[in-house]
């Protein structure tokens, strides 16, 4: 890139605070100008923290900003579509945090605002851009694994704070929509189609109402599936393995490997047991990078926002299967 990007950031949210904003501040390529907040002091002490020039005591400041190229949006999860809209109608681009949205006919609401505003708008799902997951495609591309049929994957923690909008199911909490969209977006991305069923099973919490142990089967068809679970009550854990006729791999790490360390693929085939490791970098500056350089240029974003409405999709069928209790065809 050419031109140094400047960004603003809708809110003082914690992954906002501490992970994306300080990775994309390791980059030449990329200036955090501006954050915002309801409350001004709030963002004045981020700013301050962080060393961002501008503090908007509102969003509409933020987003009347002339200077502002991009806007990144950490909203809670049912703020995503109403404010990404009103960025891009200001003139912004928008690289929202996942979900996109609640539901896949509000995440279509983003297709029809983008082609109206000509500004791209791409959901953050960072690990997309770590090398450990171009790598492990790269590995189920090449035939090394066979055919490959299988993919598993877990991802938990325990959380039961009920004011964490995490545990909010008014606004969006739970497991499915908070990291359970990260297997299938990663399932999807392995298998590089769209599934054709689903079918989920949900443990809500009595209290709160959010799912807290969510599991699925989604069928991408001809033998291939991911299996999932995902839980906000369990023990902190992820892992990833790809399994396929000839051979298997697995990250131990595969959603947010620690960026000051080299991530690790064990992959076992044909030819024996072997550890690749990947380069410690820090995705969510990687994330940020490619978007900037898509804005700068014009070009195409590699997943624009009509993947974001297929993940969505599939998300939106595993709800409904736990209510009918049968597969749902996508």
């Amino acid at each position: 890139m050419s031109k140094v990007l400047a960004w603003g950031v809708l809110s003082t949210a914690n992954i906002g605070i501490t992970k994306v904003i300080p990775a994309m501040q390791k980059s030449s390529l990329l200036q955090v100008a501006a954050i915002a907040s309801r409350r001004l002091q709030a963002a004045r002490e981020a700013a301050d923290r962080h060393g961002i020039d501008k503090a908007y005591g509102s969003y509409e400041e933020l987003l009347a900003d002339p200077d502002i190229d991009i806007i990144y949006n950490p909203l809670p999860n049912h703020l995503h579509v109403p404010w990404t809209i009103k960025a891009m109608e200001a003139g912004k681009h928008v690289l929202c945090e996942k979900p996109i949205a609640l539901n896949e006919a509000d995440a279509r609401q983003l297709v029809k605002v983008r082609d109206r505003t000509g500004k791209q708008v791409v959901e953050a799902f960072m690990v997309r851009h770590h090398p450990q997951w171009l790598r492990s495609r790269e590995i189920a591309r090449s035939g090394t694994l066979g055919d490959v049929r299988v993919m598993n994957a877990f991802f938990s923690y325990f959380l039961t704070d009920p004011a964490n909008v995490r545990n909010r199911a008014d606004i969006g909490g739970g497991g499915l929509y908070d990291v359970g969209c990260y297997a299938i977006a990663s399932g999807r991305y392995i298998f590089e189609r769209e599934p054709e069923r689903v079918i989920g099973f949900i443990e809500r919490d009595p209290q709160l109402g959010t799912d807290r142990l969510t599991s699925g089967i989604v069928d991408f068809g001809g033998g291939a599936r991911l299996l999932f679970t995902c839980s906000t009550q369990l023990a902190r854990y992820q892992q990833v393995d790809v399994c396929g006729t000839r051979g298997r791999l697995r990250m131990e790490l595969p959603f947010n490997p620690d960026s000051a360390s080299p991530a690790e693929i064990l992959i076992v085939d044909e030819a024996g047991q072997r550890v690749e490791r990947m380069p410690a970098v820090d995705h969510y500056q990687l994330q940020a990078e490619a978007f900037g350089h898509a804005v700068e240029t014009y070009g195409p974003v590699e997943f624009p926002i009509e993947d974001a409405v297929a993940n969505m999709r599939v998300i939106d069928a595993i709800f409904r299967s736990t209510v009918s209790q049968s597969w749902e065809v996508l």
